[in-house]
């Protein structure tokens, strides 16, 4: 329960209660939460000296971070909420199969494993203390997995973390890291905001729980918005513009085709997930900037390279990747290859410059430009006056007398009275 009440200084300095905006407090639910889990692993990891390794929960969905070293048993065990959650989700697919004949897509698997979670959600209970339940989770892990296992539990966790953390490098590649959040982003969801980039999850995935840089994950962030993506809120002149948060965002990365996936372990065929097609999507953009990294490497012969120092990770520019072309991918000696961001806004460009300028702009702010002000409305009804008394003249003009029929007007008739007149052989057939 969170109360959206909270105090700021008034105006003569003391507390004074506000409520905070419930939307947007709803809004950025899921940030949050990825923020706060972050936070707390990366603290985690930093003081026990542990790691984090990727497991898949459901499949064609992202990963969930655990602890290196930790059994998997264990894991099941402690989460009994989620088995029973899977084993009504299989219930709920077999009937929805009988019921429509297919199997569910996407969205019908998301709306079914909503309905699997209401209905093994179990009753509140009523709170106890925390060393009680700590008491009570160590009694049944001995019973369930013995005494050996349960007390080694950290060592082995922490030799775990010892091996990822020598393997994973604690710098943070920021172009790669920009291009991976944005084609993500966009493949999931096509139109996105800020608040739905997720620089986090990309730092939990890549550091494995190491520490980072405060506010890289925001640089992150403005980086894919600034290179990657494309407006799509446009501000109307004499109109104040959106705050941040509300402004909305597109791209223009190459979407891969769907494809299905087999059975395996008893699990039925699926299609792809977006999840999985926007991994597809990023990797080919990164291997393409990694490419044009090592073209560019071979085409100058660089025998120097910049040395990284080995500290909490921070932002790293390398050579290869540049301001003004970050996917080149093109061949020495040619021209750079667009981003597909750039690519977008110079075709919008384009557009906008062929359109003329009172229908880019649209409704202004200047009366004179208007069509229904009174200077206009009066002229409007002197064009329609004018032309109705041209009419009027027209109607009222006298037909002009006729002349004697000249030599023009004699051959006409002539020429009326022969097409009057049916031919010599017309609808008497054939004669021998």
């Amino acid at each position: 329960m969170i109360l959206n009440r909270v105090q700021r200084p008034g105006t003569g300095g003391e507390p004074a209660w506000g409520a905070l905006d419930t939307y947007r407090l709803y809004q950025n639910v899921v940030a949050a939460g990825t923020l706060y889990t972050l936070a707390m692993t990366t603290e985690v990891c930093e003081t026990l000296g542990l790691a984090t390794v990727p497991r898949e929960v459901t499949p064609g969905l992202r990963p969930v971070m655990e602890i290196a070293g930790v059994p998997e048993d264990l894991i099941d065990w402690s989460a009994s909420r989620r088995q029973r959650i899977e084993d009504a989700l299989e219930v709920l697919t077999d009937q929805y199969v009988k019921d429509h004949g297919h199997l569910p897509g996407e969205r019908g698997r998301h709306r079914l494993g909503w309905w699997a979670a209401q209905e093994t959600r179990p009753a509140k209970k009523k709170p106890k203390p925390l060393a009680q339940l700590l008491a009570w989770w160590r009694a049944s892990a001995l019973l369930r997995f013995g005494q050996e296992l349960v007390d080694g539990l950290l060592e082995k966790c922490r030799a775990a973390g010892t091996a990822i953390r020598a393997r994973v490098d604690p710098a943070v590649d920021v172009a790669l890291a920009a291009v991976d959040v944005a084609a993500v982003v966009f493949t999931v969801r096509e139109k996105f905001s800020r608040r739905h980039i997720e620089a986090r999850r990309h730092l939990l995935e890549t550091l494995r729980g190491g520490e980072f840089t405060c506010g890289l994950d925001d640089y992150i962030t403005h980086r894919a918005l600034l290179r990657y993506s494309l407006r799509h809120t446009l501000t109307k002149p004499g109109r104040e513009a959106p705050a941040a948060d509300r402004m909305t965002y597109t791209a223009d990365f190459p979407v891969p085709h769907r494809w299905w996936i087999a059975s395996a372990e008893g699990t039925p065929p699926r299609e792809s997930s977006r999840y999985e097609r926007a991994q597809v999507a990023s990797l080919a953009v990164q291997n393409a900037i990694r490419d044009a990294r090592i073209r560019a490497d071979t085409a100058t012969e660089a025998t120097t390279t910049t040395s990284v120092v080995s500290a909490p990770a921070g932002p790293r520019e390398l050579k290869g990747e540049t301001a003004s072309a970050p996917h080149a991918v093109g061949h020495p000696g040619r021209d750079v290859v667009l981003t597909p961001a750039q690519r977008a806004a110079a075709v919008r460009a384009h557009q906008q410059a062929a359109i003329p300028e009172e229908y880019l702009e649209g409704r202004t702010t200047d009366p004179a430009t208007w069509l229904r002000t009174p200077k206009n409305l009066d002229r409007l009804a002197a064009y329609t006056r004018a032309a109705e008394t041209r009419r009027r003249a027209m109607e009222d003009r006298k037909a002009p007398v006729a002349d004697p029929a000249g030599p023009v007007d004699g051959r006409r008739q002539e020429h009326e009275q022969q097409r009057q007149q049916p031919d010599p052989g017309q609808g008497q057939g054939l004669r021998p």
